[in-house]
């Protein structure tokens, strides 16, 4: 074989096992978000995951702790059994005094 057919088939096999890793760690990346729920009212100032309301951009943006328009995400079946100071966490958007 010449310089570049075997150069050829080394970038195809790398790009065939590029490829097959980046399918397994799309596969554990969905398996992981298939077991978590989002949590509205339970993050912390700054800490949510997204969805912190008008003038904010997402993650990481929320004013105020606790806040009932933004959501975190956390293990399936625990949102609505954790606790904050204005109840539990809820599965869908909440109003809160703050």
């Amino acid at each position: 074989m010449s310089n570049s057919s075997v150069s050829a088939h080394r970038t195809i096999a790398f790009a065939a096992s590029f490829a097959a890793a980046l399918t397994v760690l799309g596969a554990a990346a969905s398996a992981a978000e298939e077991s978590k729920e989002k949590c509205w009212g339970v993050a912390l100032k700054g800490q949510n995951d997204c969805a912190a309301g008008p003038g904010t951009t997402c993650a990481g943006t929320s004013h105020v702790d606790y806040q009932g328009n933004s959501w975190k995400l956390v293990a399936k079946g625990t949102c609505t059994t954790m606790k904050t100071p204005y109840g539990p966490g809820s599965l869908t958007p909440v109003k809160r005094p703050v």
